[in-house]
């Protein structure tokens, strides 16, 4: 399946029990560490964009397609940890319309600031088929080289 067409497309539909199933497995497995059980959550062809992806990829593009890049991507962000502002802080709470799911990982935590997220998450069934994260205003100027 192609992870990039009109996601208005019926077939971009997932339960809310799908939902709920990538809410709290992505989550545990990206803690975890558990870059095979992360990437399984993925279809073979999804869409990852995030503003780290140039930081920790080197590269011009923020965009990356399929297992294998994505699967570099895990392996190459999550050596660099552990980050005293990744608390890996949110609530059960989360938004989701039988095709996005999207939930915060917030500044404010009960032990201090954060890395400031939203993950956004485009499903087709217990998949994701299109991932976007974006950075809030804390965790932004950490992308610079500077801010690290």
């Amino acid at each position: 399946m192609d992870a990039t067409r009109d996601s208005t497309q019926p077939s971009w539909t997932a339960s809310k029990e799908d939902a709920a199933f990538i809410h709290r497995e992505w989550d545990s497995r990206t803690r975890a560490q558990d870059l095979d059980g992360l990437l399984d959550l993925y279809l073979p062809d999804a869409v990852l964009e995030s503003p780290l992806v140039p930081r920790v990829l080197d590269q011009r593009s923020g965009v990356l397609t399929g297992h294998a890049q994505l699967r570099t991507f895990f392996e190459r962000g999550t050596s660099g940890r552990p980050n005293d502002l990744v608390r890996w802080h949110r609530t059960e709470h989360y938004q989701f319309n039988g095709h996005t799911l999207i939930w915060e990982y917030p500044r404010r935590t009960p032990d201090g600031d954060q890395v400031d997220l939203v993950e956004v998450m485009d499903l087709i069934g217990p998949k994701i088929a299109h991932h976007r994260i974006y950075w809030g205003w804390f965790a932004a100027p950490l992308l610079t080289r500077s801010g690290s």
